[in-house]
């Protein structure tokens, strides 16, 4: 069976996080418009430096903080949703007017960034805890919503 374009990026952003190389939560995203995939990105270690799965640590999960509790200098990862904003940029791809395919929802930091690049709406596959998140996306007239696929994050 054909999958929609809704389908088909979500798969994306989960074939996506495939190479992702964080030890506490693998996550994907894929960026959207007009039915182009513009950019892809994942959650690691910034480009040319050590990758926590090959250090074999994560510095978050040994502090014992639970999801959506964030610490910016405990984390080496840039996230997923990041990376793909990051990605468009360095090849001078506008993400204004886009849409960003996530396997969970943007954490905080991340929905400033994917407001300020003009993003019109997030599509999401799981949940995560970010209230102030979603109110921010709210404030911004940022549509939202969730789009389960049949393929699990575990």
């Amino acid at each position: 069976m054909r999958p929609s374009f809704d389908e088909l990026f979500m798969r994306i952003a989960f074939l996506a996080r495939e190479r992702s190389t964080c030890l506490s939560r693998k996550t994907g995203a894929t960026l959207v418009k007009d039915n182009k995939v513009l950019a892809m990105g994942y959650n690691g270690s910034p480009a040319g430096t050590e990758h926590c799965s090959d250090k074999g640590v994560c510095r978050r999960k040994e502090s014992g903080l639970k999801a959506g509790e964030y610490k910016d200098e405990l984390c080496r990862a840039v996230h997923a949703e990041e990376n793909v904003l990051l990605q468009a940029a360095k090849f001078g791809v506008s993400t204004d007017g886009g849409i960003i395919y996530s396997v969970y929802f943007p954490c905080t930091m991340c929905a400033k960034s994917i407001i300020n690049a003009g993003i019109k709406e997030v599509v999401f596959a799981e949940d995560y805890p970010n209230e102030l998140a979603k109110q921010l996306f709210k404030e911004a007239g940022i549509k939202v919503r969730q789009l389960k696929i049949g393929i699990t994050t575990e």
